[in-house]
């Protein structure tokens, strides 16, 4: 009887040896899905490259990468993907764009990391891993916690995004003390600020306490009138910091607004989103002084040099993301003894990629950024 116990001892010992084995030698396969022809094209190609530069930096044998044109068309990239799953690939970065995802819930124990930013789960087996609405406000919660401000309003586009920007805030701490919506065409925005910032009363205000000096017996009266006409408006606004969901233009036309109804970063705080350093941010006046949460900014000039050595282009910003997913399934497939599958992203992990921490748990990938100021000409790091 021991003899007989002691033998299937040995076969069963023989057998997770033999699985230890398989596994250790198994190809780490990375589906591709990009749009390499088309339009889009550009971006594409961006982000094939950067995964080829991350696969280089591994340096790994157990990677392989399978890219497939999905000609950024749902039915051609539903099409590559099942392809590649049928040639046993279950790990997906991509599609780029949210419209690919469609039918890929159909492919239920497989993974595809899409670069969208949207806050919505399309599906169990979709997990977005764009920079979304709220870490970028986790990162605007935390300075706020630093900085002590409490009167916070922010300005939300009457657009697509006011969804994401909504869900982001009541997802977060932050103290909000009003939100306003606004149209970007520049008429409307322009009459939005002043009435948020009270600008016609302050500006009367100022008018009134003129003709009152003036009316006044006060002593030295003409240097009191002198020191108001410099002024703008007399009174204070009702907050001390404004969240501005906003980019380019649209972001500098309200910047612009706002010190043209005489509120100043000098003295309320003007915070936006990830401009991923934008560099036309630095020669405006009214962008001085501005702070947004983004990606770890040394890394990214890394990145970007690493990418015009070897490619003699720039790099398209998400094609960061590119290079760090393919780190960041690497490593989650060695915490798994290299057994690629969907559960993987499950269990709560952090992954330290060239954007910054990740943070992975329940098939959600969050970012935890960094914050900057823009100051003198230049991107001051905060935290």
């Amino acid at each position: 009887m021991k003899n007989k116990i002691n033998f299937l001892i040995s076969i069963l010992t023989c057998l997770i040896i033999s699985s230890i084995s398989t596994s250790a030698s198994e190809k780490i396969k990375i589906g591709l899905l990009l749009p390499l022809s088309g339009e889009n094209k550009n971006i594409g190609t961006s982000v094939l490259r950067s995964v080829s530069m991350a696969v280089n930096k591994i340096d790994s044998s157990k990677l392989e990468i399978l890219p497939k044109n999905n000609f950024d068309d749902p039915e051609q990239n539903y099409k590559a993907a099942k392809e590649l799953y049928d040639n046993g690939v279950r790990v997906f970065i991509g599609p780029i764009f949210e419209k690919n995802i469609k039918n890929l819930s159909k492919l239920n124990d497989a993974i595809f990391l899409s670069f969208t930013n949207k806050l919505e789960k399309r599906g169990n087996n979709i997990i977005s891993v764009g920079v979304n609405a709220l870490s970028q406000l986790e990162a605007i919660e935390k300075f706020q916690k630093i900085e002590g401000f409490d009167k916070t309003i922010c300005l939300i586009p009457e657009d697509r995004f006011r969804d994401e920007i909504e869900k982001g805030l009541s997802s977060t701490n932050i103290k909000l003390k009003k939100k306003y919506f606004y149209q970007s065409d520049p008429t409307l925005l322009t009459k939005r600020i002043e009435k948020i910032t009270k600008y016609d009363r302050r500006k009367q205000n100022l008018a009134d306490e003129i003709k009152r000096v003036e009316e006044s017996d006060e002593f030295n009266k003409e240097k009191i009138i002198e020191n108001l006409e410099k002024k703008d408006t007399l009174g204070k606004v009702n907050f001390d910091s404004v969240i501005i969901s906003a980019f380019d233009e649209t972001l500098k036309s309200i910047t612009t607004s706002l010190i043209y109804t005489d509120v100043t970063p000098k003295k309320t705080y003007f915070i936006t989103l990830n401009q991923w350093f934008d560099e036309s941010l630095l020669n405006e006046d009214s962008s001085q002084n501005l702070y947004f949460p983004s990606v770890n900014k040394k890394n990214f000039d890394e990145f970007k040099q690493e990418y015009f050595k070897k490619y003699s282009t720039e790099p398209n910003q998400i094609s960061l993301l590119g290079f760090d997913m393919v780190g960041l399934i690497f490593y989650l497939s060695k915490v798994n003894n290299f057994q690629l599958n969907n559960r993987m992203f499950d269990q709560k992990n952090t992954f330290k990629g060239k954007i910054g921490l990740f943070e992975i748990e329940d098939k959600y990938i969050k970012h935890v950024l960094n914050f900057y100021k823009v100051e003198n000409n230049k991107f001051k790091k905060i935290f």
